[in-house]
């Protein structure tokens, strides 16, 4: 069942989000961002990206993929920010 949908989500998750917009280049970059994060976060027993794509309106497996693996971000900014 396809639960997540950007609109449903808390407002502090968007506002969150938003600290780490500049470190990726791309609008589809931070939208991927958003999808992967609202997945590991979100409800589903299983955490892995076939299954984050599954449960994600307008969530594709391969995107995703490519977000995690090929895009041009860098982890170490990103673990970073965080802390």
């Amino acid at each position: 069942m396809k639960h997540q949908v950007r609109a449903a989500m808390p407002k502090f998750f968007e506002n969150w989000c938003r600290r780490f917009d500049d470190l990726f280049s791309r609008q589809v970059q931070r939208q991927s961002f958003r999808m992967y994060l609202g997945g590991l976060l979100g409800e589903s027993d299983r955490k892995n990206l076939a299954q984050i794509a599954n449960n994600t309106v307008d969530g594709f497996y391969n995107s995703l993929r490519h977000f995690l693996n090929n895009a041009a971000w860098d982890v170490s900014s990103l673990n970073n920010r965080r802390l």
